[in-house]
């Protein structure tokens, strides 16, 4: 099992950036496919960005193309999201995922292959 713990959020005005990081626990990280998703309210949670266990491989949901960057550091557990050029429309609660998987370039951009979920952390970008 891995445990995820978010951090970074925060409030930000509009065109401004921000980089939220994701922790996992645990020695199997680089076992691990990443995912960024996130959730406004009483709407369904929606994919941002993912990347592949060894970092090689990415994608982005069409509205964070060319503003959010996924990384990660497998020697420090941590995935992240760097966030430019923040947009009012991006407030939301961000989360990031883990999918175990043996393919090394595989990356998934469906909520329902992840396994493990962190508690999220709060974006707000004012207008």
């Amino acid at each position: 099992q891995v445990q995820l713990v978010e951090s970074g959020g925060g409030l930000v005005q509009a065109g401004g950036s921000l980089r939220l990081s994701c922790a996992a626990s645990g020695r199997t990280f680089s076992s691990y496919a990443m995912g960024w998703f996130r959730q406004v309210p009483g709407k369904e949670r929606n994919f941002v960005a993912a990347i592949s266990r060894s970092g090689a491989n990415t994608n982005y949901a069409d509205s964070v193309k060319g503003r959010f960057t996924i990384s990660r550091a497998n020697a420090k557990n941590t995935v992240y999201l760097q966030m430019n050029s923040l947009k009012p429309e991006d407030t939301a609660v961000y989360f990031c995922a883990a999918d175990p998987t043996i393919y090394a370039g595989r990356y998934v951009n469906t909520e329902r292959e992840y396994d493990y979920w962190g508690q999220g952390t709060q974006v707000t970008v004012s207008s």
